[in-house]
């Protein structure tokens, strides 16, 4: 239980520390001594309020820091990271054409006036950097209604258009087949098209039919079940077995903050970090949930999480050195890879040797190096050893990239 706060000591650089202090001077009384002939002034101990709030002192005022976010737990983040959505999109409905006839005094037969009706809205997939998960999407999707046609040739207003926002990376699936993939920011893609309107009786006046009768009501909008499937957009990807040390690595080198325990499948969702250099460059880095034997075949959630590493441009094969054998883990992750997509194990790659601050460690270094034709860069994630030269090489596979890209012609990825 917390004890009462004790007000802080006035000063004369605030009003209203320099008030207690006149109002304590002149509440002073004099006190004879005894047995001298001249007064003794000792002042009386008053009790003063609390000191109130300042808005000229910084030590007076109150304290208006920001409340920190409170840490989200690997299972509560479970409940926000949704990574497939199935989605019910329909578009709007055309507005109805218009049926009347122009009439005003001394003009009675005026002809038919009747405008068309404003077309549906669409339903529109965007691409957004700032959207992580597709938790944030809805089961069902209407686009708004276009307006009816008014009188005097007045259209119809057009209905207006529904956007979606889906994280950057976001596969749209129909029946099975990929119909849209949505890997750049502010991306878009129309998932229905809204229903066109109606004629109004103006629009069939003809020589032969001076006074027509019809209009047409608005069509209605496209419907369609969309599957969404979002694949995590990062440069690289740290890849490994559980407990092998990826969530740690990239709390070392970015500010994410990753779950970390002493038990395996400690990361359920994928984790994005960002490493910043320098030049203002940005290299994001996926934290990839832990692999196992069989995790083609779905064993252990395989393939939920291997399809997070297809967007990878370079991967990070994070070995466990305290293990015996340490190189064999590196051969069944990229048996792995191998059967899931022919040809993801052969991108550009790096094998790190985690926790080489143990003494086993230090001992199966140099037999890993002589088994593996990859690059091995030892490092420690928990006391930080050796992070300067992941972050070099990292940094080197970025600026590869980056220029394998624009000699083809395209824009690589930016965070």
């Amino acid at each position: 239980m917390r004890g009462p706060t004790r007000p802080s000591r006035p000063h004369s650089g605030c009003a209203a520390g320099a008030g207690r202090a006149r109002l304590a001077a002149a509440m002073a009384v004099p006190a004879l001594g005894a047995g001298m002939g001249r007064a003794l002034w000792k002042p009386v101990l008053l009790l003063l309020s609390p000191p109130s709030f300042s808005t000229t002192c910084a030590r007076c005022a109150k304290d208006r820091r920001l409340r920190q976010k409170r840490a989200i737990t690997e299972r509560q983040l479970t409940r926000y990271f949704v990574d497939h959505r199935k989605v019910r999109v329909v578009g709007g409905q055309g507005g109805a054409g218009g049926f009347s006839f122009y009439s005003e005094p001394r003009k009675i037969f005026g002809g038919p006036d009747g405008g068309n009706g404003g077309d549906g809205g669409h339903v529109i997939l965007k691409a957004d950097r700032q959207t992580k998960s597709l938790s944030s999407v809805l089961p069902f999707y209407q686009g708004f209604h276009g307006e009816r046609g008014g009188r005097k040739n007045c259209y119809g207003a057009n209905g207006a258009y529904v956007y979606v926002k889906v994280p950057v990376g976001t596969l749209v699936k129909e029946d099975g087949e990929v119909v849209a993939d949505l890997t750049q920011h502010g991306e878009e893609y129309v998932a229905a098209y809204g229903g066109a309107g109606g004629k109004g009786n103006r629009f069939f006046l003809s020589n032969e039919n001076r006074s027509p009768t019809l209009f047409t009501p608005g069509e209605p909008g496209q419907e369609r079940v969309l599957h969404l499937e979002l694949k995590t957009t990062a440069h690289a990807g740290l890849v490994g077995f559980p407990n092998a040390g990826k969530s740690s690595l990239l709390r070392a080198i970015s500010r994410a903050k990753p779950a970390v325990a002493a038990y395996p499948f400690t990361t359920l969702n994928p984790h994005v970090g960002i490493v910043h250099y320098q030049d203002y460059e940005q290299v994001a880095v996926a934290d990839i949930p832990g692999l196992i034997k069989g995790a083609h075949q779905n064993r252990g959630l395989g393939v939920t999480f291997l399809k997070h590493i297809e967007r990878c441009r370079f991967l990070l094969f994070v070995v466990d050195l305290s293990v015996p054998q340490p190189w064999v883990q590196l051969q069944d992750l990229k048996y792995e890879l191998q059967q899931y997509d022919k040809g993801l194990s052969e991108r550009p790659c790096v094998v790190i040797g985690n926790k080489i601050d143990l003494a086993e460690s230090r001992i199966n270094l140099p037999l890993l190096r002589e088994r593996v034709a990859e690059r091995v860069i030892p490092l420690s994630a928990l006391t930080g050893d050796n992070l300067e030269e992941l972050l070099w090489h990292l940094r080197e596979l970025y600026d590869t990239y980056v220029k394998t890209e624009q000699s083809r012609g395209q824009s690589p990825v930016k965070w």
